[in-house]
């Protein structure tokens, strides 16, 4: 049986969303607020997120950039009142897998969940990234450096993966606090210069030019050659 997680805020579209969902034969599971959505969707294990933009504590979209960049890859649907092509286009690139604006129709529901949980079950898993003798499972939550294996926080790897996994383009602090933290109001304004200074401890050799390059007045890009 399909599991599918609803995070919204809305108690009545929660729960209506979930009954229809169960008389179709699916696992249907609520979440009303962003955090508990968050830390479930991490946890366990979902074959779709249903996720609403919208959220009193956090966005849909800083969820979803959070889960992303920690390496969970569970098709989500996302749904929204704002149906703006810009904010459509900032969901699709924070990771959505499609988009649903409201109000909508429930057999249009049904047939976008049919067709992102006939879309998981068929595709393969994550693979490793690799650039040079540098991989990152994400599946496996494991980096190397050759044959010898990088420990890291789970803040770090969150960071590297997701500067890892789109090689050369320039992530502001901003975004990366965003993405990787989830609420940037939270932590340390300098917490993205002092874990960049942690991944390059770690990762870094002497003799070679680091994989995370900074971008004065900018951000960081990661380096997947010599000439990235």
């Amino acid at each position: 049986m399909k599991r599918i997680l609803i995070v919204e805020d809305e108690e009545m579209m929660a729960g209506m969303v979930a009954r229809v969902l169960r008389q179709e034969g699916y696992a249907a599971e609520t979440a009303g607020d962003g955090g508990s959505g968050f830390s479930r969707a991490t946890d366990d294990s979902f074959d779709l997120l249903i996720l609403d933009w919208m959220l009193p504590d956090r966005s849909g979209v800083q969820i979803l950039r959070g889960l992303r960049a920690g390496g969970v890859s569970t098709p989500v649907l996302m749904l929204t009142a704002r149906d703006q092509i810009e904010d459509r286009v900032e969901g699709l690139d924070a990771g959505a897998d499609d988009y649903l604006p409201k109000p909508f129709a429930l057999p249009e529901l049904l047939a976008r969940v049919r067709a992102l949980t006939r879309r998981s079950a068929e595709a393969p898993a994550e693979t490793t990234i690799r650039a040079g003798d540098l991989s990152l499972d994400p599946v496996r939550h494991v980096v190397r450096r050759g044959d010898e294996r990088i420990e890291l926080t789970a803040k770090e790897f969150a960071l590297l993966h997701l500067l890892m996994g789109r090689p050369g383009q320039v992530f502001t602090r901003s975004v990366l606090l965003d993405t990787v933290w989830g609420m940037p109001g939270e932590v340390q304004t300098n917490a993205v210069e002092m874990y960049v200074s942690y991944l390059r401890k770690k990762l870094d050799r002497r003799s070679e030019p680091s994989h995370i390059r900074t971008v004065r007045g900018v951000g960081y890009a990661f380096r997947a050659g010599p000439e990235a």
